[in-house]
């Protein structure tokens, strides 16, 4: 098990770039990664443009241990996520075999028809990922693993692939509730614990509730002992802060 283990997501499609389709698998990827001890440290949005998904995906594989991507693997025209991979591969892309035979467990032969064929194209190389919900498989070649857009799909895609994954060291965390403090009466002090912990990240985020902002403070580390000693200085800065402003 490394200390490090980084991945970036790319989510594909126009849909979410036009506001009509919410995102909502990067945010549930990043955090199932975390669980098991990979840092998403990337995440990116592109359309339907195939150079530009091309050079997402020649940029991000590059840059860390895996690239995740959803979307643009169903059977319409705009579907194009498969040939961009193959493309920024440099392979050939055709219908593969095991991906025709899994169609036909959900798929009546007479049924499918040249657009639903579009799913069982894989680029050359790439090892199928398990659709165990409608079948039609993503793929993963390299370190890039091509996964549905559809959320429930993309996550039993995901639990397939998760035992597979080299996993690092698992981030921890801790949280203190600033007990209605303003950002501006901790800040500084809190900029100061950060140069002081420096293998602790430190953040500080308002939520509005009930009418009012509210404050907590979020340590994230990989170290027990530096999360535990960061976590004690900001929680004295916070009580004396507390202090001051009853004073």
């Amino acid at each position: 098990m490394s200390e490090h283990v980084t991945a970036a997501v790319l989510v594909i499609g126009d849909e979410i770039l036009s506001g009509r389709t919410k995102d909502a698998n990067s945010g549930y990827i990043a955090h199932y990664l975390t669980q098991i001890g990979v840092d998403t440290r990337e995440i990116r949005v592109v359309g339907d443009e195939e150079d530009e998904i091309v050079a997402a995906i020649n940029a991000l594989r590059e840059k860390y241990d895996y690239l995740f991507t959803t979307g643009g693997i169903g059977p319409t025209h705009d579907d194009i996520t498969a040939d961009a991979v193959a493309k920024a591969f440099g392979v050939e892309i055709s219908e593969d075999p095991r991906a025709v035979k899994l169609l036909l467990e959900r798929i009546k032969p007479e049924d499918l028809n040249a657009a639903r064929r579009r799913m069982a194209r894989i680029p050359h190389g790439a090892e199928l990922v398990e659709n165990p919900v409608s079948k039609a498989p993503g793929f993963w070649i390299g370190n890039v693993i091509v996964m549905a857009g559809v959320p429930f799909i993309m996550q039993a895609m995901l639990d397939g692939v998760a035992p597979k994954l080299t996993r690092g060291t698992p981030m921890i965390s801790a949280t203190l509730d600033a007990h209605g403090l303003p950002e501006g009466a901790y800040g500084e002090g809190l900029g100061a614990l950060a140069k002081k912990h420096p293998s602790v990240s430190i953040g500080s985020y308002p939520r509005l509730q009930d009418g009012r902002f509210v404050n907590q403070i979020v340590l994230r580390c990989k170290d027990a002992e530096a999360l535990a000693s960061a976590e004690k200085d900001v929680a004295a800065l916070l009580e004396e802060t507390a202090l001051r402003h009853r004073l």
